[in-house]
C-alpha cells in the first residue's frame, strides 16, 4: 500500500518543481559549444555567477551586445527547472550577490523593477544542469540543426 502526499509535501513539490521556457542570445559559435558541452556559468554579472536566460524573448534578442565579423546571432530556446527562487527587485538586495549560498536556485529580477535598463525580467540560474535545450534559431527563425552541421563542417 502506497503513502500519498501530504497536502503541504505537494504544495512544496509544485512550488519546487516548476520549469519555465526561458531564453538566451549567443553567438552561433558559442551556441555549437554549448551544444557539445553545456552552459558554463559566467563568473560574474548583476546577480553574480550563474546562467543568465530570460522569459522574455525580445530581450534575449539583445543578446549578445557585440558580435564578431561573420559571426551570426542565435537564441536558445530552453525549459529550466528554476527550483527555489529568490526574488531580486532593487539594486543592492542583500542577496543580489549571495542567493545560492542561502539555498536558492535560480535568481529571478522581475520585470520594471529599475535593475534593467529595458525593464524586461531576467534570471539567473546556479546550476546548468537545470536547463533543458528545446531549440536553437537564427534571428530569421530557421532552426539551428542545418547551421550547425555547416558551421562545423561547412557544408
Amino acid at each position: 500500500m502506497g503513502q500519498s502526499k501530504s497536502k503541504r509535501q505537494r504544495r512544496h513539490d509544485e512550488k519546487y518543481n516548476q520549469s519555465h521556457i526561458m531564453y538566451h542570445g549567443t553567438s552561433l559559435s558559442n551556441a555549437c559549444q554549448i551544444m557539445i558541452n553545456g552552459f558554463t556559468p559566467s563568473t560574474g554579472g548583476m546577480l553574480g555567477p550563474g546562467v543568465y536566460l530570460s522569459k522574455s524573448y525580445t530581450k534575449a534578442c539583445a543578446y549578445p551586445k557585440s558580435l564578431p565579423p561573420g559571426e551570426e546571432q542565435v537564441i536558445i530556446k530552453a525549459r529550466v527547472r528554476v527550483g527555489k527562487v529568490k526574488r531580486i527587485d532593487y539594486q543592492g538586495h542583500p542577496l543580489q550577490y549571495s542567493w545560492h549560498k542561502k539555498g536558492y536556485d535560480t535568481a529571478w529580477v522581475p520585470p520594471n523593477c529599475g535593475m534593467v535598463p529595458s525593464g524586461l525580467e531576467e534570471d539567473c540560474v546556479w546550476d546548468p544542469k537545470r536547463i533543458e535545450i528545446l531549440d536553437i534559431s537564427n534571428m530569421d527563425g530557421d532552426s539551428i540543426d542545418s547551421l550547425i552541421l555547416y558551421h562545423i563542417f561547412g557544408t
